[in-house]
């Protein structure tokens, strides 16, 4: 070989690349009202930031998803993190109602949907809420590996989130129980 270039046809090896499975991570994010009080939606945005990071270290896709207001509101479908989800994120409040079972219904169908056109790509889910429904009728498990991150900060706590993650079949950890950078 000279300098790395092959002299004859003898030189060249062929080798299949084998790559990692894609990565998808879906975040839902309650964005209620509920989750304003006591610094919730704060303390969750600083977490966000950092689930975005790792994202694009992984090179991973995000899918994003807010439940506020009327309904739930898909804000960008499998694409690759970067800084221009920093904006959304400093932008993000809360207000109304939580439509947080319609939203993790949508999800669902989303993942499934994705999970046949994409069959090598591995899901994830990470939902944020704190947890405050009326009614987990109709909670059913999600399509892939899921993990609830509750926000609920306030000082008399209902733990609903636990409840909800064990419906979803999924970890449970609170905010407060994340290991600081």
């Amino acid at each position: 070989m000279l300098q790395g270039r092959p002299r004859q046809r003898d030189d060249l090896r062929w080798q299949q690349r084998r790559s990692a499975a894609q990565q998808l991570w879906l975040v839902v994010v309650d964005a209620s009202a509920s989750t304003h009080r006591h610094g919730a939606l704060a303390e969750a945005k600083g977490v966000l930031a950092q689930v975005f990071d790792d994202a694009y270290r992984q090179r991973a896709r995000l899918a994003l998803l807010t439940a506020s207001g009327s309904g739930p509101i898909w804000q960008c479908h499998g694409l690759k993190a970067s800084a221009a989800l920093q904006p959304w994120l400093e932008a993000l409040g809360a207000g109304g109602g939580t439509p947080l079972l319609a939203a993790l219904a949508e999800a669902d169908d989303w993942l499934r949907q994705r999970a046949r056109r994409y069959p090598q790509e591995a899901q994830r889910c990470l939902v944020f809420t704190d947890g405050r429904l009326k009614s987990l009728e109709g909670v059913a498990p999600l399509a892939c590996p899921a993990l609830l991150l509750d926000m609920e900060m306030s000082p008399i706590r209902l733990g609903r989130a636990r409840t909800l993650a064990a419906a979803l079949g999924a970890e449970y950890q609170h905010l407060e129980d994340l290991p600081r950078a």
